[in-house]
């Protein structure tokens, strides 16, 4: 598979392995090991929900797989597999060899039936009795009774029956569903365990042990638990929808029972009905993964917050705020006077949604635009959004409907924000609104003044815990003018021109990269210092790729911080011996997307919502907007500076599309995230 450019897919699984690294680091407080494990399980669901469907996808019709290096799906597909099947061992090694035997020892057990004491199992088949079994549908099969509808993602038991049923038939096989209801995991009473001690149960143990109650008459000799995966992508055809929401609607439920594309079988399961569950799911024997444990790891995320075990976990800490906001002077007030820059979640993002509640609150507000493409349940802002526009202000909402997985979601706020009067507008078909924007206009004095909020995450008031970000607050008028412009652009289909101190997709960012980049090229060609740093997440367009080729080969410095997919290959001599590539993953997701460039020496650093990907390039709404305070500007320096210089939680590309992790070994210990945890927040 060589080539210029590393398989997205390939790279993408990379970041994977990365992720499940922190499972295994002796360094992170055991049930923040647990948590990434169960974080590397979702992942690898959501991989072949998308990118493995995808590329089966591209298999059946001959198509080669996405990407430039026009690699056939096949081999992509054969490399991913072996790629995968090991990172699955890992996980259940990790769990089974090491999480397991640590949490037995700290106290946080999950008991298997064979150690169930007589005090357990009574109280164990109570509840089965009481709680499980009457929402259990037991089936067996005939021409009657097919296989039933397999929901994506759900935990099910085939099992092996023996005898004949009440009207004579031999039975062989049956099956049993355990609802979505129903909770996975279930903690034992403390009367049931020793002072002190948290004792788990599967609820797949107690199924498993009282499945014969489930079958009368008939002789259970085997129980097995499966999960499969379906393709979860949606397709919507622009040319045809004539209603976006009614369209998706019908595509969210038929993504429920895609096609699938992977099975996960208890690894004790008889060949043959392996055999049977591959034929049924029409997968072959390289889509079946036997795994040894629960087949959703996930499940075991339950316990990872448990409240009385605090030296398991990430010590606590009080968000930080910027001196500018250390005040109690109304929001505009501060705005007028200075800008502020939020670095999230060591600082917190309440003072966005203070924003928000002040703007709706204020008898001089007339206008609040904002786009949302991922808010999370019962949000703050959707609340203060529509208890603005039932006061009568012009709030206008920018809804990305599209926002993958959470589409259910954003279709319900849709509807609650109209019914509160606000004007809504979706996402454009083909074209993702993933900017975002908060506009804010206020009567002052006679004057319409404008009042902004650009940020590089999601208006979601829980990810801003976990997830690093910028946000920016400001009452500049030309900033205000331009978000005024994408605004009119969102819901007019008119062009944004003119723009000053912002740039957007799906127009004017990609060409300002490129001319950015061939500029430092450039500078370097005549002699002068030439550097460029990126953090972003992904990097995968092959013109920006390409460029940075030839802005390497003309002798700018370039570091690339890339947390998760890099198509580009570093250090190749003649190519792109000059870049660099490091991925940091931690405590916290790293987000946030910053762009620098030298200028020679007039320097420019930009925040925005885009990665260097073709899809934020061309097929989405996105906005870049300038840092230009000169305290921010040194600000955003030192981050970069110190990403750079991380030496504990930082991995860096090899041109083989590998990475390696440092260590500090004899060296002083840096660490990005810890410096801001202490620099920025408060410990509790």
């Amino acid at each position: 598979m060589d080539s210029t450019y590393i398989n997205r897919e390939l790279s993408l699984l990379e970041f994977h392995k990365r992720v499940l690294a922190m499972a295994m680091d002796p360094d992170v407080p055991l049930l923040e090991r647990l948590r990434f494990l169960c974080i590397s399980c979702t992942n690898l669901d959501e991989f072949f929900e998308i990118r493995v469907a995808g590329l089966k996808q591209r298999m059946e019709i001959g198509a080669p797989a996405q990407g430039p290096e026009k690699i056939p799906a096949k081999d992509v597909f054969e490399e991913l597999q072996k790629e995968v099947s090991t990172l699955v061992r890992q996980q259940y090694d990790v769990l089974n060899q090491t999480m397991f035997p640590e949490l037995t020892a700290a106290g946080v057990r999950f008991v298997q039936s064979d150690e169930w004491n007589a005090e357990q199992q009574a109280w164990l088949k109570e509840y089965f009795e009481e709680q499980v079994m009457p929402v259990l549908t037991p089936l067996t099969f005939d021409p009657s009774r097919p296989f039933p509808r397999i929901l994506n993602k759900s935990l099910n038991f085939i099992l092996r029956l023996h005898g004949r049923d009440a009207f004579g038939r031999r039975r062989h096989r049956g099956m049993v569903q355990a609802p979505r209801s129903l909770p996975r995991i279930i903690e034992l009473p403390q009367h049931l365990s020793k002072p002190g001690e948290h004792n788990y149960v599967f609820l797949s143990s107690i199924i498993r042990v009282h499945v014969d109650s489930l079958f009368p008459g008939l002789k259970v000799g085997g129980c097995y638990q499966f999960r499969v995966t379906r393709n979860s992508d949606l397709y919507i055809d622009d040319e045809e929808v004539s209603d976006l929401v009614r369209a998706l609607e019908g595509q969210l439920e038929a993504s429920r029972y895609g096609a699938a594309v992977r099975i996960e079988i208890g690894h004790e399961c008889p060949e043959d009905l392996q055999e049977f569950l591959l034929d049924h799911f029409n997968l072959q024997e390289q889509d079946m993964f036997l795994v040894e444990g629960p087949v959703n790891l996930n499940r075991l995320s339950t316990v990872c917050s448990i409240k009385d075990r605090p030296e398991l976990l990430y010590p606590p800490f009080a968000q930080g705020l910027p001196d500018e906001l250390m005040s109690d002077d109304n929001i505009f007030d501060i705005l007028s006077e200075k800008n502020v820059l939020l670095h999230h979640p060591y600082q917190s993002f309440a003072p966005v949604i203070d924003f928000i509640a002040t703007a709706a609150k204020d008898p001089n507000v007339l206008a609040i635009k904002q786009t949302l493409y991922r808010t999370g349940a019962d949000s703050p802002i959707v609340d203060h959004l529509v208890a603005a526009a039932r006061s009568g202000k012009e709030v206008t909402v920018v809804i990305e409907l599209m926002a993958r997985f959470d589409e259910a979601a954003n279709i319900s706020l849709a509807n609650r924000l109209q019914e509160a009067g606000a004007h809504v507008v979706y996402g454009l078909v083909g074209f993702k609104t993933h900017a975002k924007m908060l506009l804010v206009v206020r009567r002052e004095e006679g004057k319409l003044v404008r009042y902004v909020h650009l940020g590089t995450g999601n208006y979601h008031h829980a990810t801003t815990n976990v997830y690093t970000d910028y946000g920016y607050l400001s009452s500049s008028q030309r900033l205000g003018e331009d978000v005024h412009k994408l605004f009119l652009q969102l819901t007019s289909l008119t062009e944004a021109r003119g723009l000053k101190r912002m740039y957007a997709s799906p127009f004017s960012l990609f060409d300002a990269m490129i001319e950015k980049i061939k500029r430092e090229t450039e500078h370097a060609k005549a002699g002068k210092e030439a550097r460029i740093v990126a953090k972003i997440n992904s990097l995968n367009e092959t013109q920006i790729i390409d460029a940075l080729y030839e802005a390497s080969q003309a002798g700018v410095k370039i570091d690339l911080i890339v947390r998760g997919i890099c198509s580009l290959r570093p250090g190749v001599p003649g190519l792109s011996e000059n870049i660099h590539v490091r991925s940091v993953v931690g405590r916290f997701l790293e987000h946030s997307r910053v762009y620098y460039f030298l200028n020679a020496g007039d320097e420019e650093y930009y925040c925005s919502s885009a990665d260097w990907m073709e899809r934020n390039m061309f097929r989405r709404n996105e906005s870049c907007f300038e840092i230009r305070q000169k305290a921010m500007k040194e600000q955003l320096r030192e981050h970069l500076e110190l990403f750079l210089a991380d030496n504990c939680q930082a991995w860096v590309l090899q041109g083989d599309g590998k990475y390696e992790r440092l260590s500090p070994g004899k060296d002083e210990r840096i660490s990005a995230q810890e410096t801001f945890l202490e620099n920025l927040t408060t410990a509790l």
